[in-house]
Order: structure tokens, then C-alpha cells, then sequence
């Protein structure tokens, strides 16, 4: 969780750093955050499968 929170807090630095500059957002479209939102939703999703099993 400590790493989720330290990867937002950044990516909100840099956010307000960007539009204090007045540059454009170094952002994929939506549809690029949602597809790498789907690939760690997916490794989040085998690593529970293997504990589960493995346990």
C-alpha cells in the first residue's frame, strides 16, 4: 500500500510541476491508463491465485 500512495504522491508532484509549467500532461489517453490498469489488475490477480493455491 506504502507504494501506491509514494506512486500517486509523485505522479501528483509532477502533475502540479507540469501545470505550473504550463506543458502538456506526459499522460497516455484513457484508454492507455485503463489497458495498464487491466495488466496490473491482471498479475495483482495471479500472484492471489497462486497463494491461494499454494497454501
Amino acid at each position: 500500500m506504502r507504494e501506491f500512495i509514494l506512486s500517486l504522491v509523485a505522479g501528483w508532484i509532477v502533475g502540479v510541476l507540469f501545470g505550473w509549467l504550463k506543458l502538456p500532461l506526459p499522460a497516455p489517453p484513457l484508454m492507455g491508463f485503463v489497458g495498464a490498469l487491466g495488466i496490473l489488475l491482471g498479475a495483482w490477480s495471479i500472484e492471489q491465485l497462486k497463494q491461494i493455491l499454494l497454501n
